[in-house]
């Protein structure tokens, strides 16, 4: 399987965000995407992820099934959790699995998986920053999906779980997954780099 981005170009309220973009990222790859603010690294996940439509250009994902649309095949993770605070942590991941499909692993076990698991019936609330975001990574791996496009994905999180997001991408790529990750810190795991801009 593999990810196609060719000639791609975003106008974002009539300015250039960037243009001519082209790459490709194959199974068991990962690409950094670096760059200073509103170079368009955020626009370019989203265009990926089927949220923003792009001006130019195209996305394909050769060697999937041609009858799923690539946001069907794609994990999308942005600047917010995207939590309702009422629902519990393995409420969370229950309602995510039953949208997304295809189960990977128990929401139980995903927990475990991100050191959630004592928290799994508290609102969440009541989660700090670092672990609403665990909570997040852990809807990457309750369901698969072949691509990652992670925005900024280590964002409020200790060591020890950077540590952790690091062995969730490791194990997802190995198995054949795909990761795209905008980041302005330093990972901890083997990726290609694609340095953007600044605006126009």
């Amino acid at each position: 399987m593999r990810l196609v981005v060719d000639g791609l170009a975003s106008i974002r309220s009539g300015r250039p965000v960037f243009s001519n973009m082209g790459f490709f990222v194959n199974s068991g790859e990962a690409l950094a995407i670096t760059g200073p603010n509103g170079a368009g690294k955020s626009s370019l996940l989203r265009i990926v992820a089927g949220l923003l439509p792009a001006s130019k250009g195209k996305v394909q994902l050769e060697g999937g099934d041609a009858d799923t649309p690539l946001a069907e095949e794609a994990h999308y993770l942005g600047h917010r959790d995207a939590l309702k605070p009422a629902l519990s942590p393995l409420e969370t991941l229950q309602f995510w699995q039953s949208l997304y499909g295809r189960p990977l692993r128990s929401p139980l076990e995903a927990l475990e998986m991100v050191g959630l698991a004592h928290a799994a019936n508290l609102p969440s609330a009541y989660l700090s920053a670092g672990q609403r975001r665990r909570l997040a990574l852990a809807r990457l791996i309750v369901t698969h999906r072949p691509l990652w496009l992670l925005d900024e994905p280590t964002s409020a999180l200790d060591a020890a779980s950077e540590s952790m997001f690091s062995t969730l991408v490791e194990a997802h790529l190995v198995a054949g997954g795909m990761v795209m990750v905008a980041t302005h810190a330093p990972l901890g795991f083997p990726c290609q780099s694609l340095v953007m801009g600044g605006r126009a």
